[in-house]
C-alpha cells in the first residue's frame, strides 16, 4: 500500500465553502497523517482563473488532495497537470456534489448518469498526472437503481486505471432536494458499499456519508474497507474528532497539541495571514467547533463570532476567547 493510500484510512472530505486552507492547517496541528481534500475547484476556473488563489497551499498542510470538477477530458488533463505543479499528493474528480451549478457545468453527481464519459476524464487525467488520480461519487442519483449503476460504473473508472474511490453511500436527488437535504435525507446505504467492495477487491474503498466519529470509521475499517471519509463532524468538532486519529487509525502514539496550544499555533498562522492582507475571520470561522463538548466553549464561539470581523481584528483576540473558555471551564 503507497503511503497516500495508507493516509485514506482516514481523510475529512472536501466540503465546498468550509475546507479551506485555513481549515486545513487547523486540521493538520491535530492529525499528522490523515488525507486532507480542498474544496472542489472546477478544471475552467484553473485554465482560465486566478491559479494561486484556487491552488496555492502551505506545505504543512501535507498529505493533501485537490478535488476537481469537470466533464470535459481534455480540460481535466491539463487542469491535472497544472495542479500537480503545486505539489498535491493527489487528484480527485468530484462525481458525487449535487447543487445546481454544478448540475449546470455538467459535473458532480450528475456524471453518475454517464460512466462511460467519466472513464474517458480519468484516463486523460491519469495520462497528465504524476500524481494518484481518484474519484469521489454517490451510489446512484434520482431514478437509478444503485445496486445496478454503482457496479457498471466502478467497473469502468477501475478499467480506466482508477485504484481508489470513495463513495459517499447516499444516492443524490438532483431535482427536488437542496444540497444539505442531499446530505440528509436520502438513506444510507453502507452495506452497499462494503458489497462493492467485495466485489471489486483491487479497489482501495472509502466509505462517506453520515460518519459522526472514529467509532464510526473503526467500525468500517474493521468490517473490510480501506477507508473512512468524515465530513461534517470533522468540521464542527475537530479536536474531538481528530485528536485521537493518529493513535487510533494511524497506530502512531506520538503526543497530541492540547486543545488550547492549537488555538495559540493558529492564532500565530492567523498573523501572518493578516500581515499578507487577510482577515482574521478568514481563519476563525473554521476554529469555533474547536472546543465542542467542552466547558467553556460557548464563550469561544460567542468572542471569536462577535469580534473576528471588525476590521482591525488581530489574533489577540484568539487569545481573549481562549481566556474566556478557561475562565468558564475553571
Amino acid at each position: 500500500m503507497s503511503a497516500i493510500d495508507q493516509n485514506a484510512r482516514l481523510s475529512v472530505a472536501p466540503m465546498m465553502d468550509w475546507t479551506d486552507r485555513h481549515c486545513r492547517v487547523l486540521h493538520r496541528l491535530i492529525s499528522r497523517h490523515a488525507l486532507l481534500y480542498t474544496e472542489m475547484v472546477t478544471a475552467p476556473a484553473i485554465l482560465h482563473g486566478d491559479r494561486d488563489r484556487h491552488l496555492a497551499f502551505s506545505d504543512a498542510e501535507h498529505p493533501v488532495a485537490l478535488q476537481l470538477g469537470g466533464s470535459d477530458p481534455a480540460e481535466l488533463a491539463e487542469a491535472t497537470r497544472i495542479a500537480a505543479g503545486y505539489g498535491y499528493d493527489e487528484i480527485n474528480l468530484n462525481c458525487g456534489c449535487p447543487s445546481d451549478r454544478v448540475q449546470s457545468g455538467t459535473f458532480g453527481a450528475v456524471l453518475m448518469k454517464s460512466p462511460d464519459l467519466v472513464a474517458r476524464c480519468v484516463a486523460a487525467m491519469i495520462a497528465a498526472s504524476p500524481v494518484p488520480v481518484t474519484v469521489k461519487c454517490r451510489i446512484g442519483v434520482d431514478e437509478q437503481e444503485p445496486r445496478e449503476v454503482l457496479p457498471d460504473f466502478l467497473q469502468k473508472i477501475s478499467d480506466a486505471g482508477i485504484t481508489r474511490v470513495a463513495i459517499h453511500a447516499r444516492k443524490a436527488w438532483l431535482q427536488g432536494l437542496s444540497p444539505k437535504e442531499n446530505r440528509d435525507i436520502p438513506p444510507l446505504d453502507y452495506d452497499l458499499v462494503h458489497e462493492m467492495k467485495a466485489a471489486f477487491p483491487h479497489l482501495h474503498v472509502s466509505i462517506n456519508g453520515g460518519l459522526e466519529g472514529l467509532d464510526a470509521a473503526e467500525e468500517h475499517l474493521g468490517r473490510g474497507l480501506d477507508g473512512a471519509m468524515i465530513g461534517r463532524a470533522a468540521y464542527h468538532a475537530p479536536y474531538a474528532v481528530l485528536a485521537e486519529a493518529d493513535a487510533r487509525i494511524f497506530g502512531d502514539a506520538h503526543p497530541v497539541p492540547a486543545a488550547e496550544e492549537v488555538a495559540r499555533e493558529m492564532a500565530v498562522y492567523a498573523a501572518a495571514h493578516i500581515a499578507r492582507g487577510g482577515r482574521l475571520h478568514h481563519v476563525t470561522r473554521h476554529m469555533l467547533g474547536l472546543f465542542a463538548g467542552r466547558p467553556g466553549a460557548r464563550t469561544w464561539r460567542r468572542v471569536l463570532s462577535e469580534g473576528a470581523h471588525a476590521p482591525d481584528a488581530g489574533p489577540a483576540l484568539i487569545e481573549t476567547a481562549l481566556d474566556g473558555l478557561l475562565d468558564v471551564a475553571a
